[in-house]
């Protein structure tokens, strides 16, 4: 007997996805609670899980088509496993498959092995004819993603400018969602963006001094995102404002701090958000960003963790940024850009000394903020960094 795929309800607010990957072809045998299909939404990735064990019978939607939560995408036959088939590999962890390279397998061949090759990537490279020894992988362990296999660009001919060639592909719903809320943002809302500096030499000496025991107790390395979560809950506290959002025609203001925190994933960024981040340790606030950055690299950040946030902090230093004005995720009336740090001679008592800097940025939105408490609220973020001690003061 046939039994339906069907696209599972994933949240309120959703009524289709996008199908993404087929992890097995039609024909194919798959276990129980294997993953079978990626779907796309306009804010996560999430895959379908084989029902029982079985054989894919017939595919209905392709790759990069719609379907309407509860649609029939496919069929599964019921089906014992075949003799002579290994049995499936347990999943890795995120946090295991980021930490065991493909190559280390040792099935690598100079035509390039295909253990490291995603199933989405593979049926792309075959389509454009490429070996996977031809595209560096971006996933974990130096895996193959689609994403790779899509942006791979045939190197130009030296004396003609042949192989010259264009692919249109559908945009992601996540990307489509990204677009419009960008663009609401600028519509919708009166931005502006106040700037200063920050002298990261107390924190970066804080680390310094207690990284090799943060580790040794935590398990988990002593980051500069920890201190910033710190210092802007400090700054929110203060100036309520920037943690506010209008709803209507009234102004909603929280005494809770939900911060999203902009990673890279697979899909482009996300931005999971750290609830109730006024409670949380340093310890506890570097756990969680940790084990977002890895979900958000095999697209296993859930819908819930991607909503609500209250205010957000990016950092666009991890990628070279030395200076840029972050836009503000609506309905939220502020961001917090990071940038690089670098030695700078800056003047102090008079004297002319080298210090490592940082540009921050804070893009708000004028109809709940006002330019002074912007302003101020930048100011007091730049202070606790610079002296630490006065968050623990309340000075």
């Amino acid at each position: 007997m046939s039994i339906e795929i069907k696209v599972p309800s994933v949240g309120e607010s959703i009524s289709e996805v996008q199908i993404g990957a087929w992890h097995a072809a039609e024909g194919k045998w798959v276990a129980q609670d294997s993953e079978i299909v990626e779907l796309e939404t306009d804010k996560a990735t999430f895959d379908v899980p084989a029902p029982l064990d079985g054989i894919i019978v017939e595919i209905l939607k392709k790759p990069g088509e719609t379907a309407a939560v509860g649609e029939v995408i496919g069929y599964l036959e019921e089906a014992e496993r075949p003799a002579g088939t290994e049995e499936p590999a347990p999943a890795k962890s995120p946090a295991k498959a980021e930490s065991a390279p493909a190559a280390s397998t040792g099935k690598e061949s100079s035509a390039g092995s295909t253990d490291h090759v995603m199933p989405a990537a593979a049926r792309v490279l075959a389509e454009k004819g490429l070996s996977p020894s031809d595209v560096k992988g971006s996933g974990p362990g130096g895996r193959i993603l689609k994403e790779d296999a899509l942006n791979y660009q045939t190197p130009l001919a030296s004396d003609n400018g042949a192989f010259r060639e264009e692919e249109i592909v559908p945009m992601s719903p996540i990307r489509k969602k990204i677009a419009e809320r960008l663009v609401e943002a600028q519509s919708n809302a009166a931005l502006l963006t106040t700037f200063n500096e920050v002298d990261m030499s107390a924190v970066m000496d804080l680390r310094k001094q207690y990284k090799d025991l943060f580790l040794k107790k935590y398990d988990v390395k002593l980051g500069f995102m920890s201190f910033f979560i710190k210092a802007v809950v400090d700054g929110l506290n203060l100036y309520p404002q920037i943690n506010a959002e209008i709803r209507g025609t009234d102004l909603v203001f929280r005494n809770y701090y939900d911060i999203g925190i902009a990673v890279g994933g697979g899909k482009g960024l996300v931005v999971p958000v750290l609830r109730n981040a006024e409670r949380l340790s340093f310890a506890e606030i570097e756990l969680k960003i940790n084990d977002f950055g890895q979900r958000a690299r095999v697209n296993k950040i859930s819908l819930d963790e991607l909503q609500g946030g209250t205010f957000t902090i990016t950092n666009g230093g991890v990628y070279g940024s030395l200076l840029s004005t972050p836009i503000v995720n609506p309905p939220q009336s502020g961001v917090l850009g990071m940038h690089g740090i670098q030695e700078r001679p800056v003047a102090i008592n008079g004297q002319v000394v080298i210090r490592p800097m940082m540009y921050l940025a804070l893009t708000y939105d004028h109809r709940v903020v006002d330019g002074r408490e912007a302003v101020v609220f930048l100011k007091r973020v730049k202070e606790v960094l610079e002296e630490p001690s006065r968050m623990l003061m309340e000075v």
